[in-house]
């Protein structure tokens, strides 16, 4: 009787695990329509923007996507990355990706990355990897800290995909690491570097978060929460106290109320107050982008000076450094515990 069913695909071949790095995402280039095109489907996201779509989707098409993308693609061309022709947050996370790939080899798993909005799409790779005979697959969102803006959202698109394949995988998801020992560590000791590496001392560090609307908080969204933890404990790791290290939230965007004390604004008044030589870092962000790399690095210093600062220095993300790879195949591990 058997010999009447059909081949299984993957009976001639050993099934695999998935393993796919998650992340926000990036247009594919710095002119107005490619810019257009991320913009249109990050801010059409319910995730992200909670307005009821018949009041948002007038003011998103008329408005901001007629006069944002050109303000975005200024912004994104002062720190592409010219000699690979791409955002540098695709960069980075490709070569997580890579990295992890390596570092996994021997396990017999497959290793990609995709991103929420625009290319590599989500759907896409999720289909790669089913071809290529993965049965089993981990969704490893890179957010330290969660938010149903991007951990969810990211999640999302992911089973939105899976919704459409008539041969599912069995899927996992990897969790917020906000509070993860290894995470702290390594963050702390990338606080601890870059302070070293610098010619003066900072008199306040700022831990400056991507913002979030506070009504989204309200409903219960634990960002805020898990942003000031993050802080906390990476204090309590340097030795350091409270008061060296500060909370602010940047990317602010309409007129809605956002989390404070907004970065930009605390930028400005610090050297009001006496406070003229700091250090900022993204830790919301494990790959460096047009947030980190254009909007604090460039604009958060400019502004800063300005105000009569003397000293400025960003701390990258933690990127694809050995440090951060450590730390990320050793939570990828824990997370396919019985799977290996």
């Amino acid at each position: 009787m058997s010999d009447l069913l059909p081949v299984s695909r993957s009976s001639s071949s050993p099934q695999k695990i998935g393993v796919l790095l998650l992340n926000l995402g990036t247009p594919d280039g710095t002119d107005y329509w490619s810019v257009r095109r991320y913009l249109g489907e990050f801010l059409s996201d319910p995730r992200v923007i909670e307005t009821p779509k018949a009041l948002w989707w007038p003011i998103l098409n008329l408005f901001v996507l007629s006069t944002r993308p050109q303000k975005s693609g200024e912004a994104y061309s002062l720190i592409w990355d010219r000699e690979r022709d791409d955002s540098p947050l695709r960069v980075i996370t490709r070569a997580q990706a890579d990295n992890l790939a390596q570092r996994l080899a021997g396990d017999g798993i497959m290793v990609d990355f995709a991103m929420r909005y625009g290319n590599p799409s989500t759907r896409s790779v999720l289909e790669k990897m089913e071809a290529a005979g993965c049965r089993r697959i981990l969704l490893m969102p890179l957010y330290p800290q969660y938010s149903a803006t991007t951990t969810a959202t990211a999640n999302d698109k992911a089973f939105d995909a899976l919704r459409r394949m008539r041969w599912q995988p069995a899927v996992r998801t990897g969790p917020a690491y906000f509070d993860d020992p290894k995470y702290v560590e390594v963050l702390g000791e990338s606080i601890r570097e870059g302070i070293a590496a610098l010619d003066f001392e900072p008199e306040l560090v700022l831990t400056s978060y991507h913002g979030l609307p506070q009504s989204y908080v309200d409903k219960g969204d634990p960002y805020e929460r898990h942003c000031h933890e993050t802080t906390r404990l990476v204090g309590e790791y340097l030795g350091w106290p409270a008061s060296r290290l500060k909370v602010t939230f940047q990317s602010r965007f309409g007129p809605s109320k956002w989390l404070s004390p907004a970065t930009d604004t605390t930028l400005e008044t610090l050297p009001k107050q006496g406070v003229k030589k700091v250090a900022i870092l993204a830790p919301a962000f494990h790959a460096d982008c047009i947030e980190t790399l254009e909007e604090i690095a460039i604009g958060g210093k400019e502004s800063f000076l300005a105000a009569g600062g003397e000293n400025f220095a960003y701390i990258p993300c933690l990127n694809d450094t050995q440090a951060s790879m450590d730390m990320i195949e050793a939570m990828v591990r824990r997370e396919l515990s019985g799977w290996l």
